[in-house]
């Protein structure tokens, strides 16, 4: 169950603008402005693209903007924007790539002050960049058929998404106006999934040996329709704002259930059984959410704000519908049902000009309400109910020579449920039914002068909590125990309750080194140290990150950007079966562009940007390293992007775009060293670890008078 809110459009919309940034804009800085003083416009963009190489070189290049498959393509952008000086009346229209399958159309029109409508259609399709080879027939339906002895063939799959927006608004006075929204987005398709068993009595519930376990590659269909739908009214005045509403989300999914059939003469025929049980796939699901919302200006130095929401969310389709056979004694659906209920009060007051306090706090209580069942015959679900408290509390001041001082308090407070006497936790030594957190911070900012700005901040929090719960069965199930009393040193306690201490320390820096340069220094620093009743699990982990930006004017007609950052993460892990284990993830990336006219009516550009991610894995038992340690997983980009545009007059341009992009991928968890993982039924999945892709594209554009 979800209660998010989620905006189709908007993911689109931030794809379409990842792919123009990699192809161009379509206008200029100049036409941007020169439609800022008269908007009525109407532009067209229309060209060609081609793309080098085949679809396994541009399997990470054309994950999302189309050119997975298409080698040539048609570049077809318009806008039309129009403004009715004598009525107030604006209409917009327009559309991207649509020539590709992730276009994009927007209508609206709005008289200003009176009301408003628009409407919208989306697409997107995720090409999944690795390649499923198998000899499973039907990969990707609802009733895939396994046959390990059947020739192999190479499958990509993709996940096609097909959104409408509209949207209506009215003032019904000056201060009063209510809005209306509707979107549903169509999912179709299929992504990386599998089933499995180990070889166990226990989890398998069968007699196995050491050749009984199997791991399947079966990939989900997918074949689902969410809805939202959302109707509120904003009221205005003098010194005040209120917003009130309903919100509703409603997920249908037409894929229920996955039947496989195991054509497996050889295999186990308690592993046959057992894999060819009906999988679950994500149930129909809605929610409800009431909520209300404003600020209010007590009087120019005292102003507040406040948000009050409450959510039900149920989950109910029955299983016989989704092709489950539930055991008998059992009822007929799950019956989920969650009630959230948030509260969040703001506060801001500036006594005096030198001194501001600002002040937060929130509430969530979520109440599981899903009954209880004994699903496999000796333990019921889990109740997952939970009290959370938040809130921050600043105060700054202005001091002498420039500095500015905020100290600043932060509180978090989570109580969770306890789990009943019915439910199974056994990967676990204990639990927390509550843990809270007290933080402090201090940050230091000064203009030193017209030219250079500074900042230092440094955060510290504890977080800390009374009593772990007992998971022995018997009659302490439950119980509390005092942290001194636990003494396993092997035991398994979460990371999200254990004890927490957190650092942190920013270093910010904006220099006005010259009329014509500038530059940003940014500098974070932070570690968390994690303590529970064991040597093992998490001990601590942390964050390093350096950062420099440069902007350059050579002269009126050239201007040069550059960027270089450097990040790394740790976390180091003692696993309690006995090794220990090191992981690191270090980024670098470097950036210049470079954009100018070589005349008044020719426009160059250009950015070479490089990123190296690295995941390193070192494993080790007590001071000696452990043989066979993973490699590492490696991600490296480097992509060069270079435009020109020639103005034939003032109504058309010409504009032509190269790209080349060149990655390499390794990555274990998939293969190592050019082998592939393979299935139990002789599936594999594969990627070309070295792609290298070159897009060259031109438009021409016209401007409508």
């Amino acid at each position: 169950m979800k209660t998010r809110r989620q905006h189709f459009g908007l993911s689109h919309k931030l794809l379409f603008l990842a792919v123009l940034a990699a192809f161009g804009p379509v206008h200029a800085e100049d036409d941007e402005v020169a439609q800022l003083i008269k908007p009525d416009s109407t532009v067209v963009s229309a060209g060609l693209g081609v793309a080098s190489g085949n679809s396994a070189d541009r399997a990470i290049f054309g994950q999302y903007n189309g050119w997975r498959k298409n080698e040539v393509g048609i570049l077809l952008d318009f806008e039309l924007i129009r403004r009715d000086d004598a009525s107030g009346l604006w209409t917009n229209f327009s559309g991207s790539n649509l020539g590709f399958d992730n276009r994009e159309l927007t209508f609206s029109q709005q008289k200003q002050g009176d009301w408003g409508y628009s409407a919208g259609y989306s697409e997107l399709v995720r090409h999944e960049p690795r390649s499923v080879i198998t000899g499973v027939l039907g990969s990707g339906t609802t009733n895939p058929v396994v046959n390990p002895a059947a020739g192999l063939s190479e499958s990509n799959l993709e996940l096609k998404r097909k959104g409408l927006t509209v949207g209506l608004e009215k003032w019904l006075t000056p201060n009063l106006m209510v809005e209306a929204s509707f979107k549903t987005e169509k999912k179709d398709g299929a992504r990386l999934s599998g089933i499995g068993v180990t070889c166990s009595n226990v989890i398998a519930g069968y007699p196995c040996s050491a050749t009984t376990g199997a791991l399947l590659l079966l990939p989900e269909p997918i074949n689902s329709t969410t809805q939202q739908f959302e109707a509120k009214i904003n009221l205005s005045g003098d010194n005040y704002l209120l917003s009130g509403g309903y919100y509703g989300s409603f997920f249908s999914n037409s894929n229920s259930s996955m039947k496989p059939v195991i054509n497996a003469p050889t295999w186990n025929a308690g592993l046959v059984g057992y894999l060819q049980q009906t999988v679950a796939l994500p149930p129909d699901n809605q929610a409800h959410q009431f909520y209300l919302s404003g600020n209010y200006a007590f009087n120019s130095w005292i102003r507040a704000n406040f948000h009050v929401a409450h959510t039900k969310a149920t989950q109910d389709q029955d299983f016989a519908s989704m092709g489950l056979v539930a055991a008998a004694g059992l009822p007929p659906n799950f019956g989920a049902e969650v009630n959230s209920t948030v509260a969040q009060l703001g506060l801001s007051v500036r006594p005096m000009p030198k001194l501001s306090l600002t002040g937060n706090w929130r509430y969530e209580d979520v109440k599981d309400d899903t009954p209880l069942a004994l699903y496999n015959g000796a333990f019921t679900n889990t109740p997952n109910s939970s009290e959370k408290a938040t809130g921050k509390a600043d105060l700054s001041y202005v001091l002498p020579v420039g500095f500015r001082a905020t100290l600043g308090v932060d509180y978090a407070y989570m109580k969770r449920q306890r789990p009943v006497a019915t439910t199974s936790i056994t990967s676990l030594t204990s639990l927390r039914e509550w843990t809270e957190e007290l933080g402090y911070r201090v940050e230091l900012r000064r203009s030193m002068s017209d030219t250079i700005n500074t900042s230092v901040s440094w955060t510290t929090a504890i977080r800390e909590g009374e009593h772990w719960m007992s998971l022995i069965p018997g009659a302490n199930l439950y119980k509390e125990v005092r942290y001194v009393d636990i003494n396993d040193p092997i035991g398994v306690f979460p990371f999200t309750m254990m004890d927490r201490k957190r650092d942190k320390i920013r270093v910010l820096a904006d220099w006005m080194a010259t009329d014509d340069l500038s530059l940003q220094f940014i500098v974070d620093s932070g570690k968390d140290s994690y303590a529970a009743p064991t040597t093992k699990g998490l001990h601590d982990s942390g964050m390093q990150s350096y950062g420099i930006d440069a902007a350059l004017t050579l002269s009126e007609a050239w201007k040069l950007t550059a960027y270089i950052n450097h990040g790394k993460q740790t976390l180091h892990v003692d696993h309690n079966v006995g090794y220990i284990a090191a992981l690191d993830n270090v980024t670098l990336s470097v950036g210049l562009g470079v954009i100018g006219k070589l005349a008044k009516n020719i426009e160059v550009g250009g950015d070479l940007m490089y990123i190296d991610d690295s995941s390193r894995y070192q494993l080790g038992s007590g001071n000696a390293e452990l043989p066979g340690v993973l490699p590492d997983v490696v991600y490296r980009a480097t992509t060069l992007k270079l435009f020109g545009k020639y103005a034939l007059d003032k109504s058309a341009d010409v504009r032509v775009d190269l790209v080349h992009q060149r990655v390499k991928f390794d990555e274990w968890t998939w293969g190592n060293n050019g082998t592939p993982f393979l299935y139990s039924d002789n599936t594999m999945v594969a990627m070309q670890p070295k792609q290298s892709v070159t897009y060259l594209g031109a438009r021409y554009v016209y401007r409508f008078k």
